[in-house]
């Protein structure tokens, strides 16, 4: 990577952007010393404009930017830095220096595909999704049709709370069989995108 540091005066734009939800975190600034910096530490560091000295995202409030991946612009002279932040990003405690939330929902079912996988890999005893493993396939599909049905059931009743609940166990259980087979609800999500286009 060969930044241009001498466009705006020894110092370079660094957007900070978290890995997982995409949203824009805040922006800072580098030069080549804080670059080099952030490199080697795996944290993120500016260069302090008000400081006039080297800064570490965190180093008082342990809220730092675990860098995830850093790509320069096609100018070579702006940074956009991918991390997963510990805490929140702004001074003011909010999420991010633009008073955003940084919190997206769907990213939970990720986070539920991780923790069913590592229960298929360490087959924990008296763990209900370790039991489902051991049933095999055949049962692991019959669960997943038992909440379907169970969900269309209450969709019809007009009862969206219990519509709700028996899709989420419907959801839950198909991960589950997806992850015997070797496969992830993102290939889902690929799928769907695939049709959609």
């Amino acid at each position: 990577m060969k930044l241009d540091f001498n466009k705006m005066g020894e110092l370079i734009p660094a957007i900070i952007q978290d890995a997982e939800t995409g949203k824009v975190l805040m922006l800072g600034f580098m030069n080549e010393e804080a670059f080099a910096k952030t490199q080697e530490t795996g944290k993120v560091t500016f260069f302090s404009r008000t400081k006039n000295r080297l800064w570490t995202k965190g180093e008082e409030s342990g809220n730092f930017l675990m860098v995830v991946s850093i790509t320069e612009d096609c100018d070579s002279d702006t940074l956009l830095i991918k991390v997963n932040p510990v805490g929140p990003v702004c001074h003011t405690g909010s999420d991010t220096c633009f008073n955003e939330t940084n919190r997206e929902d769907i990213l939970f079912l990720k986070y539920l595909q991780d923790f069913i996988k590592c229960r298929h890999r360490e087959m924990p005893e008296k763990s209900y999704t370790t039991s489902l493993f051991n049933s095999g396939v055949g049962r692991m599909a019959q669960k997943v049709g038992e909440e379907a049905v169970e969900t269309v059931i209450e969709a019809i009743a007009g009862n969206d709370e219990r519509m709700l609940y028996e899709a989420s166990d419907l959801l839950y259980h198909l991960i589950v069989l997806l992850t015997s087979k070797g496969y992830r609800i993102e290939d889902l999500a690929r799928e769907l995108k695939k049709r959609h286009i």
